[in-house]
């Protein structure tokens, strides 16, 4: 419902300010950082700030396994393998929480393993939400064998309660799939209900316009006589659709989601930051918003992906690196014109400069400033030509391509992490001595770190522009360019004496006196025979 609509209705509607979502996503995150410390196998993936997809079927296959079958009221749901003290008390006779669908007779039930499994995550479902409860925060909860019928099931008992599916054969699915309005299944969007409705209903229908609201079930379209899917992938697939959308739509409509629930991440994969207005034409209007999204953006960026150390004096490490900056405009546009709402929407994309990265200064005045004058404004004049009235309804700044580890930490960047796998990764590649000393065999040109030096290594956080405690650091990537000439490079000769070369991994020739690295003496040698034979 739009704004305008809602004061219609109740003209002394109070409204809040809600741009500032930063302790949303506080919460947020911690939740789900509850949620994933009980996760074995780290499938458990966000669904916008309040919902979180969960996959615990190797928790739940595993306790299925140690079930008492003549003492299933005294169950204990083992919450890890290693620990069997740890986890909580349970009755394996009854579904925690509320049911949907038939419940299948005592003695069937505990014959079925879907049955059984379904019985224990509804009980491991109650317990995560306990301990939601015990942060201060309700929740609902839907348990079923895919991601689309959990969803859906989650619905049913909102906000403080759970609901089971019981749907032990495909076809128990259906009724329950049958109730719901065509737009509320995910994956199934405007365009394509208002195509289906058109197409049941035998009359036209506008998707576009902003009070459009699908009166079609899904039972409806299901059970159509001409829908089947060839016909839905006639009728759905048009220039620039994806392949096999009609059969994609059919299993939608029979509640089948095969997609996998993804490993959680620790890093984003873009942070946006967008607001909407009643057209924008001056220009001071629009650097004062560029400004003001930009601080909000560059905040929360520092928030999601600065990793702050617990040693004072060790410098906050970053968990990525974003390296394309996004601006997004699109004109403002009444909603009693029945255009779309991304209608002309345009983007243009650049690199992120690298001054943003200075943890300290991050959300600084200076470096706001900065982006706005020297990227920000310079992509929307070529978004916006005109020299005014742009009639701008809609600014996003966005950063996105992340660089960095999945797990969190960019070990592409962290130069300790390159030097405790460089034996590993080198290992085919080094060459050992026959005779090896006194010691056997030896490494050809390998070194060992002093416990200083190991330290020094591991303590370089990888941020850019910020020094080590031994030497000061470019960007350790050459998409970056901290914009100074102060670059010093590391100068091993510093610690030899005057005039003495650095034969560090070399050898000297007996012949010619030139030293040589180890894996070249055999073909210099090799050269000195040629010489020789000539």
């Amino acid at each position: 419902m739009q704004i305008y609509e809602a004061k219609k209705i109740c003209p002394d509607l109070v409204l809040a300010d809600g741009e500032d979502l930063t302790p949303f996503r506080n919460v947020s995150k911690s939740l789900y950082s509850l949620l994933r410390g009980y996760s074995w196998c780290g499938k458990i993936e966000r669904l916008g700030l309040d919902e979180v997809f969960m996959d615990v079927t190797d928790m739940v296959s595993y306790n299925v396994g140690l079930l008492n079958r003549t003492a299933l009221q005294k169950s204990f749901f083992c919450l890890s393998r290693d620990d069997p003290e740890k986890g909580f008390d349970c009755d394996a006779t009854e579904i925690a929480g509320c049911i949907y669908g038939q419940h299948p007779p005592a003695q069937d039930g505990l014959d079925s393993t879907l049955y059984m499994r379904l019985m224990l995550a509804s009980h491991l479902a109650r317990f995560l939400r306990l301990k939601i409860e015990e942060q201060g925060f309700t929740s609902s909860c839907g348990i079923s064998t895919n991601k689309l019928l959990a969803k859906l099931a989650g619905n049913k008992n909102k906000p403080r309660n759970q609901t089971t599916l019981l749907a032990l054969h495909q076809d128990d699915a259906l009724p329950f799939m049958d109730e719901h309005q065509l737009r509320a299944i995910p994956g199934i969007g405007n365009r394509i209900t208002s195509i289906l409705e058109a197409f049941v209903q035998e009359k036209q229908v506008d998707a576009e316009l902003p009070y459009f609201k699908s009166a079609v079930t899904v039972g409806v379209v299901r059970t159509h006589p001409r829908i089947s899917p060839p016909a839905l992938e006639k009728l759905l697939v048009g220039p620039g659709s994806e392949k096999g959308l009609g059969a994609k739509v059919w299993c939608l409509l029979h509640g089948v989601d095969d997609t996998a629930v993804k490993p959680g991440r620790d890093v984003p994969t873009q942070i946006s930051i967008e607001d909407t207005y009643k057209g924008l034409n001056e220009a001071d209007e629009i650097k004062r918003e560029l400004t003001r999204i930009a601080a909000s953006l560059l905040r929360r960026v520092h928030v999601d992906l600065v990793e702050s150390s617990t040693d004072a004096a060790q410098p906050p490490k970053w968990r990525a690196y974003p390296k394309t900056l996004r601006l997004t405009t699109r004109p403002y546009t009444s909603p009693t014109e029945g255009k779309p709402y991304n209608w002309a929407r345009a983007s243009r994309s650049g690199p992120l400069p690298s001054f943003v990265f200075n943890a300290a200064a991050m959300g600084s005045e200076t470096v706001v400033e900065k982006l706005v004058a020297e990227t920000l404004t310079p992509m929307f004049r070529s978004l916006n030509p005109a020299p005014r009235g742009w009639n701008i309804g809609l600014i996003n700044i966005c950063v996105t391509n992340m660089s960095g580890s999945d797990g969190g930490v960019p070990s592409g960047r962290d130069i300790g992490v390159m030097f405790r796998r460089q034996e590993h990764v080198l290992r085919e590649f080094t060459v050992y001595d026959d005779g090896g000393g006194e010691g056997g065999l030896g490494t050809a040109g390998s070194r060992t770190l002093s416990g200083d030096s190991k330290s020094a290594v591991e303590g370089y956080s990888g941020q850019p522009g910020t020094k080590d405690k031994t030497e000061e650091v470019n960007t350790p990537d050459d998409d970056y360019d901290n914009g100074s000439d102060d670059y010093e490079e590391d100068d091993d000769d510093f610690w030899l004496t005057p005039g003495q070369p650095n034969t560090d991994g070399m050898e000297q020739c007996p012949l010619c006196g030139h030293f040589i690295p180890h894996f070249a003496l055999t073909a210099h040698n090799r050269f000195h025979s040629l010489q020789s034979e000539e």
